[in-house]
């Protein structure tokens, strides 16, 4: 079982370092994930201990349900976020680790490799987004359901080991157009209401139906396993109330931590340097 509140302390430690920045010595090890998502892009540092140090977000529509749709754009904002942090940390940024959602094309994984090193960092480890975040949950068996922006990906775990990965395009994208439309506002002030928690429970009931396919999804690729518990992670898992459509959906338990956001992109970081027992590259 997940320790939620060892991971819900270990967020909120990232959450305190978009604002604040720990000291790190000149020569550790440090460990950074860039997580180019389809509403934002994420840069995480963190130390030898795999503690956050450091972490810059931007806003930014360069990516499409996981695909690079603007180069040069993805590249400027992983460049500036890059130097932000370097300038907070003394500590030029050399290395960083990557994710794409499941069953990305080789050719798509290889241009979210480009966008980092033309930012100047070479990629040390490219995988999949559900098992990136399984780096911060420690699930053994059970299945990861990591829904952004644009798409909603899985992985399935057996033993500590993914077993399936599978990824539609669905995600936080879709519950904002239908917002838009039901409000008859802007895409960008639709966006504004989703974030907004205060009033989540006013959006409920126009935005369930798209959870509901989303839980569809899932339950398909899951049909004939003995899964006993989901996993839920991604900014549009931020929601809330979430969970209950889809344990409603599922008829399993349903889990996520208290921000599910940040924890795809701690995973990537803290999958940024290989060990022996990691799984990489199931995303492409």
């Amino acid at each position: 079982m997940v320790d939620f509140s060892s991971v819900d302390r270990t967020i909120a430690d990232l959450e305190t370092c978009l604002k604040t920045t720990r000291e790190v010595s000149p020569t550790e090890e440090l460990l950074v994930g860039v997580d180019l998502g389809t509403a934002y892009i994420v840069l995480v540092v963190m130390n030898s201990k795999k503690e956050p140090v450091a972490c810059a977000m931007e806003f930014a529509q360069v990516i499409k349900d996981g695909l690079v749709v603007d180069y040069i754009g993805a590249m400027t904002v992983v460049k500036r976020l890059k130097a932000q942090l370097e300038e907070r940390l003394g500590r030029e940024l050399e290395k960083a680790a990557i994710a794409v959602p499941p069953g990305t094309g080789e050719s798509d994984c290889k241009t979210h490799g480009y966008v980092v090193e033309g930012a100047g960092m070479e990629v040390t480890n490219l995988l999949d987004e559900p098992t990136a975040a399984n780096a911060v949950l420690g699930v053994q068996d059970g299945v990861i359901v990591d829904i952004g922006g644009g798409t909603t990906g899985l992985s399935i775990l057996e033993n500590g080991k993914v077993v399936y990965v599978a990824d539609e395009a669905t995600g936080g994208t879709h519950l904002s157009l239908v917002l838009s439309g039901a409000y008859k506002v802007s895409f960008e002030e639709a966006e504004d209401i989703k974030k907004d928690n205060t009033r989540h429970k006013e959006i409920f009931a126009a935005v369930r139906p798209v959870i509901q396919k989303m839980a569809t999804i899932v339950k398909g690729h899951i049909e004939g396993r003995n899964i006993k518990s989901v996993y839920l992670v991604g900014g549009t898992c931020c929601l809330t109330g979430m969970e209950t459509v889809f344990e409603k959906e599922l008829g399993i338990p349903v889990h996520k931590p208290a921000n599910p956001f940040l924890v795809t992109p701690m995973g990537i970081a803290l999958s940024s340097v290989l060990t022996g027992e990691q799984e990489t590259n199931h995303g492409c």
